[in-house]
């Protein structure tokens, strides 16, 4: 068998690529299969290089500082010590104030009392009117007698009847004739009818209605001609000269008051009058744990009505305490109430207070020195045992 020759195959290299491929061609006859192969481009090596160089270059700097420290860094950096924190202050002295309890109260008439009928029939007539001031007797109104006029004489009848049958009875003893039964049976009559006589005459008493004391009607349910049973109230009368101011006590202030002290009484109405306290209970309410206490107050003229709202002022004592603005007052970490001060050494101190009077512009304290340097701003920012830079006035 005669084999036929095979035709070469070229390989044409593309320069454009990287590493070029030889083609092969079809009229180059080669005796055995050629291998494709590959040159390499010297221009792709070059970005190789340049990469490491680089990359050297920045390990190079990385590791510079530990080779070549830079001169002081292990040298401890010295800092500031804090400067103290700028606060003002001022001066207090303390001064001698009058303590006061104050108290809301109400107004009440020194008596009050309703009026009632002693005895029952129809009103004759009424000699008063309601809102009328009284004296103590004035006669209100008076029952229709003609009832009692009638009871009146008989029990007159029957009185003369029993004195003539004892004088009789002594006589017939005297002479013999009647015995001492009948004369004791005589004095017994007549025991009852003067007894009679009596209920008569209080009867007749009980047809007029008085003013148990001076004061003023203020309501009278009386008409002429009207019957009242016995015990029916017809009016009421109060006095209002003096007037009561009662007020209630808590229990940790009854001690500061004692009857005597002098009281100042503003009513609602504007008029202030002064008094004095006359009446302080001894045992407390059961529903308010509070205590009564009564304060007498002048009203001749009557123009303070009873019943309005007052307000009580009673002087309780002197103490030594220093005035505050309430923006300086603060809490410690206990939660007691305290003024922030500073001492002689620039250090701040912490003073728990107690509130012993109360006014618009401030409040009167006690638990300080007598003089003392207090802080007025800043306060907020420091606290107990704390170095301060203070300054009288405002802080900068």
């Amino acid at each position: 068998m005669t084999s036929t020759p095979k035709k070469a195959t070229k390989l044409k290299v593309d320069t454009k690529t990287d590493e070029s491929a030889v083609l092969p061609e079809a009229d180059t006859p080669t005796p055995e299969s050629q291998r494709l192969t590959f040159a390499s481009d010297k221009g792709a090596s070059r970005a190789t290089w340049i990469a490491a160089v680089l990359v050297l270059i920045i390990v190079g700097w990385l590791g510079s500082g530990f080779i070549f420290p830079s001169e002081g860094e292990d040298a401890p950096v010295a800092r500031e010590a804090p400067k103290p924190i700028a606060v003002a202050i001022e001066t207090s002295t303390a001064e001698v104030v009058t303590q006061y309890y104050q108290a809301e109260g109400q107004a009440l008439p020194d008596r009050d009392t309703m009026m009632r009928a002693e005895t029952s029939g129809d009103i004759a007539e009424v000699l008063v009117r309601k809102g009328q001031d009284v004296s103590a007797g004035d006669v209100i109104a008076r029952f229709d007698p003609t009832s009692n006029e009638a009871d009146a004489n008989r029990a007159a009848e029957d009185l003369a009847s029993a004195e003539r049958e004892l004088q009789n009875a002594q006589q017939l003893l005297e002479r013999g004739v009647a015995t001492t039964d009948r004369v004791v049976e005589a004095r017994a009559s007549l025991a009852a009818v003067q007894a009679q006589m009596t209920a008569v005459q209080q009867a007749a008493d009980a047809l007029t209605i008085t003013a148990p004391f001076g004061g003023r009607i203020e309501t009278l349910d009386l008409d002429e001609g009207e019957f009242v049973s016995a015990g029916t109230e017809v009016g009421r009368l109060v006095d209002i000269t003096p007037l009561t101011i009662a007020i209630q006590v808590p229990q940790q202030s009854l001690t500061r008051l004692a009857v005597g002290q002098p009281a100042t009484v503003r009513f609602i109405t504007g008029e202030e009058k002064t008094g004095v306290v006359t009446f302080v209970g001894t045992s407390a309410a059961a529903e308010t744990r509070t205590f009564l206490a009564e304060v007498e107050v002048d009203n001749e003229d009557g123009a303070i009505p009873a019943g309005i709202s007052a307000e009580v002022i009673i002087p309780t004592g002197e103490v030594t305490a220093h005035f505050l603005s309430p923006s300086i007052v603060s809490l410690n970490t206990e939660g007691d109430l305290g003024v922030k001060t500073v001492n002689g050494d620039n250090v701040v101190e912490f003073y728990a207070i107690q509130v012993v009077k109360a006014q618009i512009d401030g409040i009167w304290v006690i638990g300080l020195p007598e003089s003392v340097d207090i802080i007025t701003v800043g306060q907020g920012f420091v606290n107990a045992t704390e170095t301060v830079a203070p300054s009288t006035g405002d802080a900068s």
